[in-house]
C-alpha cells in the first residue's frame, strides 16, 4: 500500500469534520477513526456517518478518496477519568486552573492508538483537530505535545509518521472560514446541521451555529467563532 494515505481522528465535531475536509483535499486515500470512551457527549459519534456521506456529496473527488471508517472502544480511559466529560457533574474548573472537562492523557492515547492502526493500514499521515489558539488550556492540545509525541511514535514504531494539526494556530472564526474555503456553503451547512460540539451532548435546540445547550464552554466557543465568521463575511 502507498504511504501517502492519511488517518483522521474524526469525532463528529466541528473541528474534526473540518480536518477531514482538509485531508480529503490533500491526500489520495483518507480513512477515519473515532473513539468511544464513555464521553457524556457520545451523541457526537452518531453523526459521523452522516458527515462522511455529506462530504462525499460535496465533492466527487472527496467521495473517491474517502476510505474505511473505524471506531475503537476505550472504556478504560473513561473508567480512570473523573472529569465532567466522563461523569454527570457540573462543568467548572479544578484547583489547578484547568477545566474539569480535561481528560488526562486523552490525546496521547488517541494518537498512540491511531498510529498503531495507521501502522497496520499502511497510512503515514495522522490528522487531528488539536489547537492552542482558541482552546480550554488542555496541555495535550499544545503544539509542543504533538511534536514530542510524533518523535516518540516514530521511534517506538520505527515508522516516519507525520502528525498534522491544521487548526493549531487558528481561532474558531478562522476554522469556520477554513471550512468555507474548502467546501463553500455546503460544507458550512453540513457542519452546522450534523456536527456536534456541546459537552453536555444536547441536540434539542438549534442555533444559527448548530445544536447544543448554548452555555457550556464548547458551545460558547463555537457560537462566538461563528458570529465573528459571519460578521466578517458580511
Amino acid at each position: 500500500m502507498s504511504d501517502d494515505g492519511a488517518l483522521v481522528l474524526f469525532s463528529g465535531g466541528q473541528d474534526s469534520t473540518t480536518c477531514l475536509a482538509w485531508a480529503l483535499a490533500r491526500f489520495p486515500r483518507v480513512e477515519t477513526l473515532g473513539f468511544d470512551y464513555g464521553q457524556r457527549h457520545r451523541v457526537e459519534l452518531d453523526g459521523r456517518g452522516r458527515l462522511r456521506a455529506g462530504l462525499g456529496r460535496i465533492d466527487p473527488d472527496w467521495a473517491g478518496r474517502l476510505g474505511e471508517d473505524h471506531t475503537l472502544s476505550l472504556d478504560a480511559l473513561g473508567a480512570v477519568s473523573e472529569t465532567a466529560l466522563t461523569r454527570e457533574t457540573e462543568i467548572g474548573f479544578e484547583a489547578s486552573g484547568l477545566p474539569n472537562t480535561f481528560v488526562p492523557g486523552r490525546n496521547l492515547v488517541f494518537l498512540t492508538f491511531a498510529a498503531a492502526l495507521a501502522y497496520r493500514r499502511g497510512l503515514r499521515h495522522l490528522v487531528g483537530g488539536m489547537c492552542e489558539t482558541d482552546f480550554s488550556g488542555y496541555p495535550d492540545c499544545r503544539d509542543d505535545t504533538i511534536k514530542a509525541l510524533q518523535v516518540a511514535l516514530n521511534l517506538g514504531m520505527d515508522r516516519r509518521f507525520v502528525l498534522h494539526t491544521p487548526l493549531m494556530w487558528i481561532d474558531k472564526a478562522e476554522t469556520w472560514r477554513l471550512a468555507d474555503r474548502l467546501g463553500g456553503q455546503p460544507l458550512v451547512d453540513l457542519i452546522v446541521e450534523d456536527s456536534h460540539t456541546c459537552y453536555r451532548g444536547e441536540r434539542g435546540q438549534r442555533h444559527a451555529w448548530g445544536y447544543g445547550c448554548g452555555t457550556c464552554p464548547a458551545c460558547d466557543l463555537r457560537a462566538k467563532g461563528y458570529s465573528r465568521y459571519r460578521a466578517e463575511a458580511a
